[in-house]
């Protein structure tokens, strides 16, 4: 009888490492199919990324082409009037430039 009950248990407990086994090796697969999923939409999110700055770059290019052509088009036909708001320009940059540093070296 006790040798029956050995080999029972001696059973079960096989049995249940069996289980144990197959629980593990069922739970890695899943953890590698998860993982490569994962690394499947992450490489999918870096290409979108990759398109849509693509796609913002090119749009950009365009529109300051358009903005390039638009101001050469009005220095064309009014020169004078471009070369006074040119210098108005560049007096109000240096204005600012020079009380920037004003600024700085007052606080100094």
């Amino acid at each position: 009888m006790m040798n029956t009950t050995r080999t029972s248990v001696g059973a079960r407990v096989s049995d249940a490492a069996d289980e144990a086994r197959h629980f593990a090796t069922d739970a890695a697969g899943r953890i590698g199919e998860t993982a490569r999923e994962l690394r499947d939409d992450a490489a999918d999110l870096a290409r979108t990324g990759v398109e849509t700055v693509s796609d913002a770059t090119a749009a950009a290019q365009r529109q300051l082409g358009n903005y390039a052509r638009a101001t050469r088009r009005h220095v064309a036909r009014e020169p004078m009037k471009s070369a006074l708001i040119a210098a108005a320009i560049g007096a109000a940059a240096t204005a600012l430039v020079l009380a920037i540093f004003r600024n700085r070296r007052d606080a100094d």
